[in-house]
């Protein structure tokens, strides 16, 4: 009999915690999980999941105009209404709540609704019970941050912006990353005067540069009004909203602010400060490739550590965790490359492998394919969207390091084009696939003549 209460115990549960308390219950380790908010962390409950039933949402407003073109007619102009939205919203994501739940109990996992703090290497204080535990897991994610300015009390937050009140019909995000990119183009598609504010050139630093830009356009076309090289120097209360100063003079005002600059680990109060747990220069645990930290009892996986924040690398983490700790043998490093990511924005994007700098870096001589062009559904709907592709080979393997989109549905897209990237596919064999047609994802084996090298 073991002289722990539990093999592993886990902080937090959300994507990574309770997959790993599942696995790790399934070889036959005693389990508990400790969660004090909700059940399936940010992605269910203020990330993944009703950002994209929201962006769902702000679809219906082009597909309405765009059905003129296809002959359909509606009797009187659509209407918006925000508390079904997101009403509904709520119900799906308790639904969701609810399934997590059962998944932990059907895995014979304790469920412990409550913080949890560590008190020594093996110890944990939950609830005002003390558990012992040969391994513990903290899995707790990250959490919205708003710099410092005037007024940052009347933003809000990622969390906070799926459950406004009231329909804000001007609307502006401050932050240069994908959820602020996302939010501009959703609540554009809503309905709302939409504004965008970021300190930099340009946003989504760190994706493909002609990505960037062409993304930049598309997302101008539909309305939304990007302010670049610019801040927030304050926000004031003024009578039916609020007054928001830019470092650049101008001032405009909005129903509402929401500050997506980033986030941080959500590690306050877990106590690891007394223990002396190792952080990054960036404040995340640091961690080896078992996932354990400097305390080798403690693991740590998923926002928490610094990597990519997605959701199914919060997941592939977790299974690997559990095979390095409890399962036979020494499984090989989990592999970051060529990971798979969507953004959410309107036209979506979606992308895998290197970008065009990324690979010039890397491979030194490269082919770049491009293919820009108006969707076929654009011909009769009318709208001016369009679409790019985008492939980067090496040009000594003739290896694709590298596939972009942005265009409607670019994850479906690319979730099946980052397979063949993984599985180190080259130029030819994306050649010798023939196209289904007439689609636009056809244009991926398509493209014969670089744009550029």
């Amino acid at each position: 009999m073991s002289e722990y209460d539990y093999d592993l115990f886990v902080i937090g549960a959300g994507s990574g915690g309770v997959r790993a308390a599942r696995t790790a219950a399934a070889t036959g380790a005693r389990v508990a999980v400790a969660e004090d908010r909700y059940l399936g962390g940010t992605c269910v409950n203020v990330g993944c999941v009703p950002k994209k039933l929201y962006s769902y949402a702000a679809h219906f407003h082009e597909a309405f105009e765009d059905a003129g073109g296809f002959g359909w007619q509606l009797a009187e102009a659509p209407r918006f209404d925000w508390s079904t939205l997101r009403d509904n919203k709520i119900g799906e994501i308790k639904r969701l709540n609810g399934i997590y739940g059962r998944l932990l109990d059907a895995a014979d996992v304790r469920l412990i609704n409550a913080r949890a703090r560590v008190l020594d290497a093996h110890h944990v204080e939950v609830g005002g019970e003390a558990v012992s535990a040969e391994k513990i897991l903290v899995a707790v994610g990250g959490w919205p941050w708003t710099p410092d300015f005037p007024g940052k009390e009347l933003t809000v937050n990622s969390n906070q912006v799926f459950d406004l009140e009231t329909f804000p019909e001007r609307f502006l995000v401050l932050g240069g990353g994908y959820i602020a990119v996302e939010f501009a183009s959703i609540f554009n598609g809503l309905g709302s005067e939409a504004h965008l504010v970021y300190r930099g050139e340009l946003f989504l630093r760190g994706f493909d540069q002609e990505v960037r830009e062409f993304t930049r356009d598309e997302m101008a076309k539909k309305g939304v009004n990007l302010h670049f090289e610019t801040n927030i120097e304050a926000i004031e209360k003024v009578e039916g909203g609020v007054k928001v100063t830019l470092t650049s003079g101008e001032q405009l005002e909005v129903d509402a602010v929401l500050a997506a600059t980033g986030r941080r680990p959500h590690l306050a109060g877990l106590g690891l400060e007394a223990l002396d747990v190792a952080r990054t220069e960036s404040g995340h645990l640091a961690v080896n490739e078992r996932f354990e930290t400097s305390v080798p009892s403690i693991l740590a996986l998923g926002d928490v550590t610094g990597g990519p924040e997605l959701t199914p690398v919060a997941l592939a983490e977790a299974m690997q965790l559990v095979r390095h700790h409890f399962e036979p043998g020494e499984p090989a490093p989990l592999d970051y490359r060529n990971i798979a990511t969507a953004v959410f924005c309107h036209p979506n994007i979606g992308t895998v492998g290197l970008s065009e700098a990324q690979a010039r870096e890397a491979c030194g001589e490269i082919r770049v394919y491009t293919a820009d062009f108006r969707p076929m559904k654009h011909t009769l709907s009318g709208s001016s969207e369009r679409c790019l592709m985008k492939l980067i080979v090496d040009e000594a393997s003739d290896v694709v390091v590298g596939a972009h989109m942005v265009g409607e549905e670019a994850g479906e897209v690319i979730q099946g084009i980052a397979v063949a990237v993984r599985a180190g596919l080259t130029k030819a064999d994306f050649d010798a696939t023939v196209g289904i047609h007439p689609t636009g994802a056809e244009e991926f084996v398509t493209m014969r003549t670089p744009t550029r090298r």
